[in-house]
């Protein structure tokens, strides 16, 4: 298939282009990143790079940009920058919404400008959807939440949802993605192996996970099968508490994990941001169930031994 990808070339799309690629799919990357460095995630194998700004909506104008999205059967959107990497400042609170906003809307704009729209659109939202709760369990049924990641992603699903009739659309709220090369994992194990590892806060909020490997084969699977759509939650079926977490991962890397890091001091760094990490929330799919996806690491310690070793 002729797949369209934006947003795919960070965390996630170093995983997921070249499983695309070994798929036998057509990939067209639309990214801010040079040619140089989007060759290198795909292993120096083929693919059609365009390096506009995505949320800009002239830079769709461009004559190569049109001439992919008349051609895509497929698309995939995971646009976004990283959420809880820096203080919710004015500036970067902007940069978080653009990034999802004005990207997926200039998307959705170009489709629906199509004589012949692709056969699917996977799209990109966060479990931050539901807000935070350190009690209740959530599912795709249960109902947005009122702070600024619920809001953005409520936004940010909307936007997607106008896509033209004839695309298929699934929308993926994606939970901690967990790898050693990045996101939280990757932040975390240099603390851990120097012994200086321990929970967050006070260690009972949850962290609702999916391993990087089983997120990528799940939007691989989206992209082929017709029976998914509408949203689906992107966490493995066992989430933990932060303490369970920081334990597991010390006893893995053989490692004392007793050293807590006090909320205050992550909300003197993150700001707002720091939410994300000392709330936490539940959540599990019942869509994925539904669907029979198959987990190749449905619990933290499957995903610890894959990815320690």
């Amino acid at each position: 298939m002729k797949l369209l990808l934006t947003g795919c070339t960070g965390f996630i799309g170093r995983e997921l282009i070249p499983l695309l690629i070994r798929e036998g799919h057509s990939l067209t990357v639309i990214s801010r990143k040079s040619k140089g460095e989007l060759k290198a995630i795909a292993n120096n194998q083929s693919i059609n790079v365009i390096q506009i700004n995505p949320a800009e909506s002239s830079s769709w104008d461009e004559e190569e940009v049109q001439s992919c999205l008349k051609s895509c059967e497929g698309v995939i959107n995971l646009a976004g920058e990283p959420i809880a990497e820096k203080r919710w400042t004015t500036v970067h609170r902007k940069e978080i919404k653009n990034s999802r906003i004005e990207t997926t809307k200039n998307l959705i704009k170009n489709l629906r400008n199509l004589r012949k729209p692709p056969k699917v659109l996977i799209n990109a939202s966060a479990i931050g959807f539901y807000g935070s709760h350190p009690q209740t369990e959530f599912t795709e049924e249960s109902i947005q939440g009122d702070d600024f990641l619920a809001n953005l992603c409520e936004e940010w699903e909307s936007s997607a949802k106008n896509k033209p009739r004839a695309t298929r659309l699934l929308i993926i709220r994606i939970g901690i993605v967990l790898a050693k090369d990045g996101g939280a994992l990757g932040k975390m194990l240099p603390i851990f192996r120097a012994g200086l590892g321990g929970p967050i806060g006070d260690g009972q909020q949850w962290m609702s996970w999916i391993h990087r490997t089983d997120l990528c084969n799940l939007i691989n699977e989206s992209v082929k099968n017709s029976a998914w759509s509408g949203v689906v939650n992107g966490v493995a079926p066992t989430p933990v508490r932060m303490n369970e977490f920081s334990s597991l991962l010390g006893q893995a890397l053989a490692r004392p994990s007793l050293l807590a890091v006090p909320g205050p001091i992550l909300q003197f760094i993150l700001g707002d941001g720091a939410r994300i990490v000392l709330e936490g929330q539940n959540v599990q799919s019942q869509r994925l169930n539904k669907l029979k996806f198959k987990f190749n690491f449905p619990t933290i310690n499957d995903a610890f031994r894959a990815i320690l070793t």
